[in-house]
């Protein structure tokens, strides 16, 4: 059964609400990610999650937090089959890119994917774009760092943002996406 490492760097997807507010908060996601039931069909490859020491601000993140990601890409790819990057949607887009140089030659499937509402928020888009992503990660077809988001499968180093809060929120606009 092939194998997903799930590395939550932060952003939306893993907030939780406190006092109010969303907010990232360490340790929370993998204990929401071991309840969600979709998570152990056996349709899904076997995960195993890391999470960043301190959780990033994607607002904030550039080379030296695209140097973390790639390094941890590579520590750990000797025993998996593909990756999922959880991270923040302010600069997913310049991840991805950054990272499709970073580790071109890599010979498996990273997919950096994110989302616009908390896991827990009851209009999730996160659900759809974690599993679809895994399902990705696992498959040996498309062995690029890739962008999920809503449905749509897209090139890393050619991903945009195009809207800040609305479900569709990147395009390829000079490129087709990879799938959909």
């Amino acid at each position: 059964m092939p194998r997903v490492k799930l590395i939550h760097t932060g952003g939306t997807l893993g907030m939780v609400r406190r006092d109010g507010s969303w907010e990232p908060r360490t340790g929370e996601l993998a204990g929401l990610l071991a309840g969600l039931p979709e998570l152990r069909d056996p349709l899904l490859p076997e995960w195993e999650f890391y999470e960043f020491d301190e959780l990033l601000d994607s607002s904030n993140v550039g080379p030296p937090e695209w140097r973390e990601i790639a390094a941890t890409i590579h520590r750990r790819s000797a025993d998996c089959d593909g990756f999922v990057v959880i991270h923040g949607t302010d600069t997913l887009a310049y991840t991805a890119s950054a990272l499709s140089f970073m580790l071109e030659g890599l010979d498996r499937p990273v997919v950096v994917t994110g989302s616009q509402l908390p896991l827990v928020h009851p209009r999730t888009d996160a659900r759809e774009n974690l599993v679809t992503s895994m399902m990705i990660a696992a498959s040996s077809r498309i062995p690029e760092v890739c962008v999920y988001f809503n449905g749509r499968l897209l090139r890393g180093n050619r991903a945009t943002k195009t809207d800040t809060s609305g479900f569709i929120a990147f395009d390829s606009p000079n490129c087709p996406p990879l799938g959909s």
